[in-house]
């Protein structure tokens, strides 16, 4: 028997057949919908494209560009944390004796929501005032605390196991890992009053950036097995100080049936309107939770877990980074007739409060940044693309 010279060389033509009849590989649906409100936000830069807005030096040369925290590289991962945790360092500019939970410039943030909650959820403002609110803390981070990236984004749909992603995998680059596994009970959670089954946390934060972090202020609206024994805070406004571990309860529950990437792309094609798209956002049925909540849950825990007091979780600006960007997604399908929208009353769970007003004014007390003090009407935060703003989605 005669025994050839084997080539590597021979195989070629074969991997060539096979690459060339091979699958492409699936683009998800809402990475597709994101693709379509990236090129129309380059249109309206352009200028082939109007939106409504107001533009003010918004252009290609001073455009800030917004990545999943995934997608960052470490490095820029590692100068996020680090300045989230300056921001937990800084002193409050808040008065110590209204304000005695706040400790640092940090929880002037945190404060400001607790102050705002009833007027900026369920109502027309909702995604304006949370844009300006996000933005204003991404300022912060900028200015005071030397930061040289923008704010990062937790696209809810990447990870059907948040626990092993790169934002709660507990690594030194991550945002911190899931709560200690303790023993706990569910709890019913959201607008359908739902029991929800504990995850594999519910104790304190131990692991990467986040470990030992310190939560100053509430509880107000727990959402906990009570036998985790969060302290009440001193004060029933939740203004009182009240130190104790932050805490996580991290699980898939809702990744991998209300934030998939179906889902997400499925809730932005149904809303052809500003009213039913922020609607079904924020609203839970018997049938599923919606994407608001639905994210908030899936860190759970203390204080993410608190309606009110859910900014001091540092992951709280992940997920309205991406509440941000899936409204961006939405009104950049069609921008020339969604971007003005505005609709929806004035004060959450008051179906007769006033009506909004573009016109109206929004406010961030100590959180504004100096270009901004004083408030900004809803009509300047429309659009990314104008106003304070200079910003897409990557």
């Amino acid at each position: 028997m005669v025994r050839g010279t084997f080539s590597p060389w021979l195989l070629l033509p074969l991997a060539l057949t096979k690459s060339a009849f091979a699958a492409p590989t699936a683009v998800e649906p809402d990475a597709e919908l994101a693709a379509i409100a990236l090129d129309n936000a380059y249109k309206i830069l352009n200028g082939t494209l109007a939106d409504g807005s107001t533009r003010t030096t918004c252009s290609k040369d001073t455009l800030a560009i917004r990545k999943e925290f995934g997608d960052m590289t470490t490095a820029e991962r590692d100068d996020y944390t680090s300045s989230v945790k300056c921001l937990m360092k800084a002193p409050s500019k808040l008065s110590a004796t209204s304000y005695p939970g706040a400790k640092s410039r940090y929880d002037d943030f945190v404060v400001v929501h607790i102050n705002m909650t009833m007027s900026v959820h369920s109502t027309a403002n909702f995604l304006h005032w949370h844009r300006y609110y996000v933005w204003a803390y991404e300022v912060a981070l900028r200015t005071e605390c030397g930061y040289k990236g923008y704010q990062p984004y937790w696209n809810w749909g990447k990870y059907p196991d948040p626990t092993t992603s790169p934002i709660f995998n507990g690594d030194a680059h991550s945002m911190g890992g899931n709560g200690e596994s303790v023993k706990h009970a569910g709890y019913r959670l959201g607008m359908a009053n739902i029991m929800v089954p504990a995850g594999k946390g519910g104790g304190c934060v131990t692991t990467g950036p986040f470990a030992n972090t310190t939560v100053n202020l509430g509880p107000l609206a727990p959402s906990v097995d009570t036998a985790l024994k969060i302290p009440k805070n001193p004060r029933s406004d939740g203004y009182g100080y009240n130190p104790r571990c932050l805490r996580r309860d991290v699980s898939n529950y809702f990744t991998t049936q209300y934030t998939r990437p179906v889902d997400i792309a499925n809730h932005i094609k149904a809303a052809k309107d500003i009213d039913t798209f922020q609607t079904s956002l924020q609203t839970d049925t018997t049938k599923a939770f919606g994407l608001h909540t639905s994210g908030h849950y899936s860190i759970w825990g203390d204080p993410g877990g608190d309606f009110y007091v859910s900014p001091a979780e540092p992951v709280f600006w992940l997920h309205h980074g991406q509440i941000d960007r899936h409204w961006w997604i939405w009104q950049n399908q069609d921008p020339a007739s969604r971007v003005m929208q505005y609709k929806g009353g004035t004060v959450m769970m008051q179906a007769n409060s006033k009506p909004g007003k573009i016109e109206d004014i929004q406010q961030l007390s100590v959180a504004a940044p100096a270009i901004s003090q004083g408030g900004l009407p809803s009509k300047s935060l429309v659009s990314t693309l104008a106003g304070p703003f200079c910003y897409i989605y990557q």
